[in-house]
């Protein structure tokens, strides 16, 4: 069998960053590279009813091997990298046996992960480290997660003697972008269950996510010539800082932790006369969710009072919500889990994930599915790595849970 090192550093060579600016699915060509590269990998294992289809799925199948009745059990994990870092030409640096020391990613930018900034650190001594070469991001979100599943999905083929239910093995394209399960079609998948296997530290189980929303604003303002603009002139940019100022202060992600909730605003453009803001908003009370877009879409009427009719337009989009509601009923499948990584020989980590992961959305479309640890650090940035014995486990867990399900 090749190592999960090998594989996960093959991995990370494609450049795979997904773009919410384009139309298709998946919303780059690049992706499928590595998806027809996953899809021959697991036709060589000897898993012959491997396919990709047209909107970048790959979906496998390990067939059933015991005459008892388990239901069958889904693993997921998106080959997409996020686009705000470069995915392109990754070189990763492994550390062997980690020291503690300050990791120099990069003397010539002076890029240095100190430990007294990331006091996580010191859980990795004596660890093996895979880090960036801080040029780009690493690719461990979710490339870990895809590594993970392929190892257990190689030792089951290799070892058939292990008994166990049926298998199901996907692997999605867009995930960073939100866009991930759009197309998915959970009854051609055929899992009853699923885990996603995108999550963060070494034991992290998540079963909790945010109500997500995003809303858009365009302000329409009226130039006039500076010297001449007394009571005419209508500044889109100060009526867009205006509007951004009346949100909660204390509701800033940068302010927040927890189950707490915020408005981000991700992008602000304009002139005098045409502004544009972007924001998300994010809770994980559907309640408290509902009262936070009520609160914008009732600053936009105050100031269409205030500036004149159709002057702020705003349009406001959910985009998923907490998982929570539909996995309870099931909550045996997050007992499993717990057992599972409690065998794996780790203490579970379980807290609500400040973000979404395609489980969410899997979950309100039928197929209850929380998400699990892959081991990484730093995501979506130069400052990204993953500890490879964390990454292992993360694999074992997979073997594990299938083996839960062998005890039902």
């Amino acid at each position: 069998m090749e190592k999960i090192l090998d594989k996960f550093l093959r991995y990370v060579s494609y450049d795979t960053a997904s773009d919410p600016d384009s139309p298709t699915q998946p919303s780059t060509q690049k992706q499928l590279t590595l998806l027809n590269v996953l899809l021959e990998e697991l036709k060589a294992m000897g898993i012959n009813d491997a396919t990709l289809d047209q909107y970048g799925y790959v979906m496998a199948t390990i067939p059933s091997n015991t005459d008892k009745e388990i239901p069958p059990i889904g693993f997921i994990a998106h080959v997409d990298t996020s686009p705000d870092a470069s995915g392109a030409g990754v070189c990763p640096q492994i550390i062997s046996s980690y020291d503690g020391s300050p990791i120099v990613l990069n003397a010539s930018a002076n890029l240095v992960m100190n430990p007294a900034d990331f006091p996580e650190l010191a859980d990795y001594e004596g660890n093996t480290l895979i880090t960036t070469d801080g040029t780009t991001l690493l690719g461990a979100d979710d490339k870990a997660g895809i590594a993970a599943i392929m190892s257990a999905a190689e030792y089951l083929m290799e070892n058939p003697k292990i008994k166990h239910g049926t298998v199901k093995i996907a692997f999605t394209p867009d995930e960073e972008i939100g866009r991930g399960v759009d197309k998915f079609d959970v009854e051609r998948f055929g899992a009853k269950y699923a885990y996603t296997f995108d999550g963060g530290q070494l034991g992290e189980l998540e079963y909790e996510n945010f109500n997500a929303a995003m809303a858009r604003i365009e302000i329409r303002g009226r130039n006039i010539h500076p010297g001449y603009a007394k009571n005419k002139m209508l500044n889109a940019l100060l009526i867009g800082m205006e509007l951004n100022f009346m949100l909660p202060v204390d509701r800033r992600p940068e302010l927040t932790q927890g189950y707490e909730g915020f408005f981000h605003i991700t992008s602000f453009r304009g002139t005098v006369e045409n502004a544009s803001l972007q924001y998300i908003i994010r809770d994980h009370s559907f309640e408290k969710f509902k009262e936070m877009k009520k609160l914008l879409e009732e600053i936009v009427v105050f100031l269409n009072l205030k500036y004149g009719a159709g002057c702020v337009h705003l349009e406001i989009q959910d985009q998923y919500y907490n998982m929570c509601k539909q996995i309870e009923p099931h909550f045996h499948i997050v007992e499993k889990a717990l057992n599972a990584i409690k065998a794996a020989g780790i203490t579970p980590v379980v807290h609500p994930i400040r973000g979404g992961t395609d489980g969410a959305r899997l979950s309100f479309m039928n197929l209850p599915c929380p998400n699990i640890f892959t081991g990484g650090h730093n995501f979506h940035g130069k400052m990204e790595y993953i500890p490879l014995e964390s990454m292992q486990k993360a694999s074992e867990v997979v073997l594990r849970i299938i083996e839960e399900y062998t005890k039902t």
